[in-house]
């Protein structure tokens, strides 16, 4: 099966995207907001000095600060008012989504369809306004003891801190629905979208400085060009990867009509969880490196400094540890969001089955068992494209600037969007299609109804000629009558002559 993005290659017509005036509107409409979004992350937080913080981040950037500004887009590098990005909305989803398989109350909404949904997601920005305020309450914290970098410390400071990163995260939010409603694409995917693809050229620059300082020789850097390739070419054929199963739907009688049997699919994606593992994983193992980089000892040689030698980008134990939380994950996020047992009642409820497998049950165990094991080859796709830029840059012995996890978001994000917009592009030719058969179906129902007069014409002289024809018989009879009439009144005369002259 063709995916959208080859369907829109093949398909691809410049005169009707211009003549798509909706999509192109929907386009310019994402454009600009994105560039707000990019405006923004230029802004800095009042009350910082510049210059300070940016030797501060130097030192902290090979922690979770690092990858939190690949994906806030700079914005913590800059310390901008959308330092906090869209990440407390992301982990409020994370947080709702987990508490549905647990809370009765959540699962009863979840089931609930459109209305429950728009529940869910006000409980979301809540519990988003929630998470962005304890957020930018600790990097105010982290910002006065960091040294010399907030210019006047204290509680108005504070203040002013949480007040703008959380407006500017719920700025970001309202963004992002925005685009979903009005642009192309899902809007908070494309803003986090943006901001890692903002740093992907500074990342290759600095790679290529390395390799003009003689830290990184010119075949490795070939070799992570290449790969970077191969790897985005993967990570499609991944994606679009899926284990159909076949559903059989039996003949049913609605009224006095019978219906033919059906056949559909139940598609499996392979990757299931998505991007979510390799987030958790990175999260979770970066936090030593990040606790220790916060040592007001530069010597120290406690725990967490310990946790944090061993746990170092390319140390062996990391990548052992990186794999096995990503696998984890994979399938703990697989079973929070896909539930076997409801997808087996619904299709008992509308009457489909499994080919030789009993309804109810036994289904549900059976699309448990090939959910796992597609789950295996899906998070052995994951650690594989997560390992290998962690590889190479233990290898270089020096960091590439991006990893797995920005390759995956980016690919998946230009998918979704790619297939929208061939939606909207096929959605426009239908309704020239349409129109164009409207006109046709005008036009024949105008030569129809010439047709209809002609025969009406034709209708009334028959009816006409006929009239005359019985009208000419009518005269006909009426004179036979007449004469027979008159031949029987000269009979009766002449008979009452003759009667007359015999008597006589």
């Amino acid at each position: 099966m063709a995916s959208a993005a080859e369907q829109l290659a093949a398909n691809l017509n410049f005169s009707a995207l211009a003549k798509a005036e909706e999509l192109k509107k929907r386009i310019w409409f994402t454009l600009g907001a994105l560039l707000v979004y990019r405006f923004g992350t230029y802004i800095p937080l009042p009350g910082i000095d510049p210059s300070q913080w940016e030797q501060i981040f130097r030192t902290q950037a090979g922690g979770i600060l690092g990858m939190f500004n690949m994906f806030a887009g700079g914005g913590i590098h800059r310390m901008a008012i959308f330092a906090l990005n869209i990440m407390p909305y992301i982990s409020a989803s994370i947080i709702i989504q987990l508490m549905t398989t647990v809370s009765p109350t959540l699962e009863q909404l979840k089931k609930e369809g459109e209305q429950g949904r728009k529940v869910i997601n006000q409980y979301t920005r809540y519990l988003t306004v929630i998470l962005a305020v304890a957020q930018a309450y600790g990097i105010s914290l982290g910002l006065e003891g960091a040294g010399n970098v907030v210019v006047d410390p204290g509680y108005f400071f504070r203040i002013a801190t949480v007040i703008t990163l959380t407006g500017g995260t719920m700025f970001l939010m309202w963004l992002g629905e925005q685009i979903t409603a009005r642009g192309i694409g899902n809007g908070i995917s494309l803003i986090i979208m943006a901001g890692i693809v903002a740093e992907l050229p500074s990342a290759i620059a600095g790679m290529l400085e390395l390799g003009r300082q003689g830290a990184l020789s010119t075949g490795l850097i070939l070799v992570v060009l290449v790969m970077a390739v191969v790897v985005i070419a993967f990570i499609v054929f991944m994606e679009r990867a899926q284990r159909r199963l076949l559903i059989n739907y039996p003949k049913r009688q609605v009224g006095n009509r019978m219906y033919e049997g059906q056949t559909s699919f139940l598609p499996l994606k392979l990757n299931t969880s998505g991007v979510i593992p390799p987030i958790f994983a990175s999260s979770l193992l970066l936090l030593p490196a990040t606790a220790a980089s916060f040592q007001t000892d530069p010597n120290g040689t406690g725990i967490i400094a310990t946790m944090a030698t061993y746990l170092g980008h390319g140390r062996p134990l990391y990548m052992v540890l990186y794999a096995a939380l990503i696998i984890f994950f994979a399938f703990f996020y697989t079973a929070v969001v896909f539930n076997p047992q409801e997808t087996a009642d619904n299709l008992k409820k509308h009457g489909g089955f499994i080919p030789g497998i009993r309804p109810g049950e036994r289904t549900a165990a059976f699309i448990d068992k090939v959910l796992t094991r597609i789950t295996v080859i899906g998070a052995l796709y994951l650690t594989f494209v997560c390992l290998c830029p962690e590889i190479l840059s233990s290898y270089a012995a020096a960091s590439l600037g991006f990893g797995g996890t920005s390759l995956l978001i980016v690919v998946s994000v230009t998918m979704d969007t790619v297939a929208q917009i061939h939606g909207h592009l096929m959605a426009h030719q239908y309704e020239g299609l349409v129109k164009k058969a409207n006109g046709e179906s005008l036009e024949a129902s105008g030569s129809l109804k010439s047709d209809i007069a002609a025969v009406v014409e034709a209708s009334q002289k028959v009816k006409g000629a006929l009239a005359d024809r019985e009208a000419s018989s009518k005269t006909k009879l009426e004179a036979i009558m007449f004469s027979s009439r008159m031949a029987s009144d000269s009979r009766d005369q002449s008979s009452g002559i003759k009667a007359s002259t015999l008597l006589a």
